[in-house]
């Protein structure tokens, strides 16, 4: 399963890198993964310190981090 999620997580950053900020929604309609896998993904990805992910106007927001240098 870890290989599922690390795959995932590099589908996210280069959605992000294409896209720029999304929100959550897009995410979950870009990316043709099941929406758990997704979720594990965006996850480590903020542990890690990859992405940023704030609530706002009732939704989610994702963006990378680039001050991280990803």
């Amino acid at each position: 399963m870890i290989t599922e999620i690390g795959i995932g997580a590099g589908d996210i950053w280069h959605f992000l890198d294409k896209h720029g900020e999304v929100t959550l929604t897009q995410l979950f309609t870009g990316i043709e993964k099941p929406k758990e896998l997704i979720l594990m993904s965006l996850g480590w990805l903020a542990r890690e310190g990859h992405v940023l992910v704030r609530f706002e106007n009732d939704e989610y927001r994702i963006n990378l981090n680039l001050r991280k240098g990803s």
